[in-house]
């Protein structure tokens, strides 16, 4: 390969960023994986994090938690990556016609087709130590979403909902932390899991309203191109709908534990209301921000829901410790007494 070539700087990354200073034998390998776009491997482990704080409504925060956050992060960037170079394999006939994908590392060739299947083995194989670290339950969700992983890159040729199958697969890291940290699965943990699907249409459809005339061209399905004119209106829906089944998760697995003394979440049902808000708030401000027309906003707002995964993180720990403190002193207060 011409050294031209293996120094491109792919659409949507930074030139700056450690990739393009790595040896440039291993740079299509790093492009490849993505590790040049973070937000796509933050997007896949942020909703793990997102189910180990859901689990602190019902369980304590321990240690072993960092453990399985940190586990959650590398697996993340594994399979991420594994899924990408996956997906680059099935696409290089259509991701040369793209003008913002023709630069990645396969249809520009800068790499093989066989060492891009040497690289997949090589990624599986990180995922899969990450995975026998895992309790059984966990391990054996996390086995359940290989054929969601393998079917996505053929989505967008037979349905106009292929960012629907991506939240299916994006956030089956929430089923994974949930059980790892409780051992189970419950209704309230389904429903966060609708939403955080909602969620991914949403900002999934952002995205893709980069590339509506190349893929109009070429036959890509997406549902930035099914919502048409209408497609703020849709972002907005999805958004909306999150956020519906995160305070109705987030209420039900708290009410369950209401009959062990604490009545905090029946007594001031707004202050639940406010503590949740901010990443609603958040959600709002990408839908009256968006601007389908703009070249470089929705780049911009679809990297924001890390975002708005942090302060969802954030609003669940502080009900965890609210819920907790408030189990704690109805219990101690009868003995003082």
């Amino acid at each position: 390969m011409s050294a031209a070539k293996s120094a491109q700087v792919i659409k949507d990354a930074a030139n700056t960023h450690w990739v393009y200073r790595a040896p440039s034998r291993m740079r299509p390998y790093l492009q490849l994986a993505r590790l040049d776009r973070p937000i796509g491997y933050w997007l896949l482990a942020l909703p793990g994090w997102i189910g180990l704080a859901f689990a602190g409504l019902g369980y304590n925060f321990h240690l072993i938690d960092i453990k399985w956050a940190v586990l959650i992060l590398i697996g993340a960037i594994a399979m991420r990556g594994a899924g990408c170079t996956y997906n680059d394999i099935v696409d290089q006939d259509l991701d040369k016609q793209v003008e913002r994908t023709a630069l990645r590392p396969l249809p520009a060739g800068t790499i093989s087709t066989q060492q891009a299947w040497l690289w997949l083995a090589a990624q599986c194989t990180v995922g899969l130590i990450v995975l026998l670290c895992l309790p059984r339950l966990a391990q054996i969700i996390s086995l359940c979403s290989i054929p969601l992983v393998a079917a996505y890159p053929f989505m967008k040729r037979i349905t106009w909902w292929p960012q629907l199958w991506l939240g299916m697969t994006f956030n089956w890291a929430v089923l994974v932390a949930f059980a790892a940290k409780t051992g189970t699965m419950n209704l309230p943990l389904i429903i966060l899991y609708l939403g955080l699907i909602f969620w991914t249409v949403g900002y999934d459809t952002i995205y893709a309203c980069q590339d509506i005339e190349d893929d109009a061209m070429i036959g890509v399905k997406s549902t930035a191109r099914r919502f048409g004119s209408r497609v703020k209106l849709g972002v907005g829906v999805c958004y909306t709908l999150f956020t519906i089944c995160v305070f109705i998760a987030a209420h039900l697995y708290s009410y369950e534990f209401i009959e062990s003394g604490s009545e905090w979440f029946a007594l001031h049902p707004y202050q639940f209301i406010i503590i949740l808000m901010p990443f609603a708030l958040h959600l709002i401000w990408q839908v009256k921000t968006f601007d389908k027309t703009d070249t470089k906003l929705p780049l911009i707002i679809f990297k924001s829901n890390a975002l708005t995964a942090i302060l969802l993180i954030i609003s669940f720990v502080v009900l965890s410790a609210i819920f907790h403190t408030t189990i704690i002193s109805d219990f101690i207060e009868p003995i003082l007494n």
